[in-house]
């Protein structure tokens, strides 16, 4: 059986082991090596192909008996093959991966003018497969260049805004390196980070309506490439758009919005126990963050209190992948709520009747009608929710709404 895997320094969790487990039967296996032990890993390693991550995607060139044509003109390398006279063949999927996910975004850019957010390793393949599009033309935008983020102003006219950088990448979630209002005429945005799944910056143009896409389809499209390089066979395209799906769900967070009693709790550990994943209590965690429990968190400090704490532990709780959420009901109250709770998650409403719902400890619920606190958040929950589940039944046929809504 082949021995394959990803080298770098710092891989921390990857996502490229699972990638690699669908596309085709081989080892594959997380190498994370020091500069000092690069040379020894390349030429006495015990591997058959690899792909190369941060810092080594230019490192690992001169020890490259040879290169593809795409490689020598991006100068970096991300697959590698060991031939079986021993020497080393570079090549470069990151360009397969970026010009299937352009292509796949939808987003024309032929004879508009590009911004490349970074200039970096990525930035590189990123300004050719552009180039090679037909792009107007590209301007690449870096930290201390002619073309800087505090000259951006004069760009104001670019329609494509690509983010090669990885700002807004976990765990420095909510960052983003520019502000689209710079940028009027910007007709598509992308972003080659993929966790999370919506990126402040992607975020900023799902609220202007320009057509966007993350990173998650040039990983799965790259590894797809170097796949077929490892094994000198063909995989279908079509494989591509199916393990992306399969991840992409994996790495979704399900998050329970809903009116004060209205089950998010019941539902969210029965979700967690049939989906085999973790749960989370936004207001136990707030407790634990106070320090008390939530009526006596409004006896002592007030709801605005209350509200900032809920926010925190929301923007924590958010920047997870794969988590069950139950939020508490008034968690839609406050707009900036949204952005951390939709950037990894699909948000589910439960909805049920006002008069099953029970005030017990519920500071709000107790000092208002029902009826009128539920007519007063219901545009909020609409505003937040991906898919309603009647929760007036049994535990069991609400999960099968939810299931049904997550396809």
């Amino acid at each position: 059986m082949l021995k394959c895997g990803l080298l770098g320094r710092k891989l921390g969790h990857s996502y490229s082991p699972a990638i690699h487990g669908m596309l085709a039967d081989y080892g594959y296996q997380l190498f994370e090596r020091e500069p000092e032990q690069l040379e020894d890993f390349l030429l006495h390693g015990d591997w058959n192909g690899i792909n190369v991550t941060i810092p080594y995607k230019k490192s690992v060139l001169p020890y490259c008996r040879e290169l593809s044509s795409l490689a020598k003109e991006i100068g970096s390398v991300n697959t590698i093959v060991r031939r079986p006279d021993g020497s080393l063949f570079g090549d470069n999927t990151d360009a397969y991966g970026f010009e299937s996910l352009v292509k796949k975004s939808g987003i024309d850019v032929r004879g508009k003018k590009a911004l490349v957010l970074g200039s970096g390793g990525a930035s590189v393949t990123v300004v050719a497969v552009l180039k090679r599009l037909g792009a107007g033309s590209v301007t690449v935008i870096s930290r201390s260049g002619e073309d800087n983020y505090d000259n951006l102003q004069k760009h104001a006219g670019a329609k494509i805004i690509v983010n090669t950088t990885p700002v807004g990448m976990f765990p420095n979630n909510g960052q983003s390196a520019v502000d689209l209002g710079t940028f009027p005429a910007c007709e598509g945005v992308l972003d080659v980070v993929y966790n999370p799944a919506r990126t402040a910056l992607l975020l900023q143009a799902e609220q202007r309506g320009i057509p966007h896409a993350g990173g998650l389809y040039m990983l799965v499209a790259q590894a797809k490439r170097s796949s077929e390089i490892f094994t000198g066979s063909s995989i279908p395209d079509s494989e591509i758009e199916r393990i992306e799906k399969v991840l992409s769900a994996q790495m979704q967070n399900i998050i329970l919005i809903g009116m004060p009693s209205s089950g998010k709790s019941t539902i969210a550990a029965a979700l967690g126990k049939r989906l085999g994943r973790p749960v989370y209590e936004a207001d136990a965690l707030i407790e634990e963050e106070a320090g008390m429990d939530i009526p006596a968190i409004f006896a002592a400090h007030g709801e605005d209190y209350f509200r900032q704490l809920e926010t925190q532990v929301l923007k924590k709780l958010g920047a997870m992948s794969g988590a069950i959420i139950s939020t508490g009901g008034g968690s839609v109250t406050r707009e900036e709520n949204y952005a951390p709770l939709h950037q990894n998650g699909r948000m589910i409403w439960l909805l049920r009747d006002t008069d099953k719902l029970d005030k017990t400890g519920r500071p709000i619920s107790l000092r208002s009608d029902l009826n009128e606190l539920y007519t007063q958040r219901q545009p909020m929950y609409a505003c937040f929710a991906d898919a309603k589940a009647d929760n007036n039944g049994t535990v069991e046929e609400t999960l099968e709404q939810i299931m049904e809504a997550l396809k």
